[in-house]
């Protein structure tokens, strides 16, 4: 039986995200819809300037915890799906990829809405922690997004990656 999901922590020393990898992945001759979402560092948080961020994560734990959210999703929205998950740990310069979430299926809408449901979770959920580093030589961690309560989450727009 073919492998429907791939679900990777990439290490940054090692290398980088290709999102070209996931769009493979979730490719299908039977599919007629592919959605991939790309989460990259950006350069403003809240006003402040940002350098990087690195990313910190227990590896078993993190790849436990997608298939588990891998799973919720297939049970949502059908077996037919084809589902890629790939998160970076380390740091992170501005501009990088942080976070590739990638979808395949029969039809677009199934695609989009598997795709939106996964990195969502994956957001909310997964234990991964980040240290923003930023432009003025201070350095913050963030609350870990699977610890925020549903107040913070509505006001969580203003995070600097995914």
């Amino acid at each position: 039986m073919h492998t429907r999901q791939q679900l990777k922590v990439v290490e940054r020393t090692d290398a980088a995200i290709d999102p070209a990898d996931a769009i493979a992945f979730v490719s299908d001759p039977g599919f007629g819809g592919i959605d991939v979402f790309i989460g990259k560092v950006r350069d403003l948080n809240q006003g402040r300037a940002v350098q990087g961020i690195s990313y910190d994560l227990f590896v078993p734990l993190v790849l436990n915890g997608f298939q588990q959210l891998a799973a919720e999703v297939e049970a949502e929205f059908g077996p037919r799906l084809k589902l890629y998950v790939a998160h970076a740990k380390g740091r992170l310069a501005v501009g990088e990829v942080a976070v590739v979430v990638a979808a395949g299926s029969p039809h677009r809408d199934e695609a989009f809405r598997a795709c939106r449901a996964l990195i969502e979770a994956v957001k909310h959920r997964s234990p991964i922690w980040k240290q923003e580093h930023y432009v003025d030589g201070d350095s913050v961690w963030s609350e870990g997004c699977s610890l925020c309560s549903s107040v913070h989450d509505e006001h969580a727009h203003g995070h600097a990656a995914h």
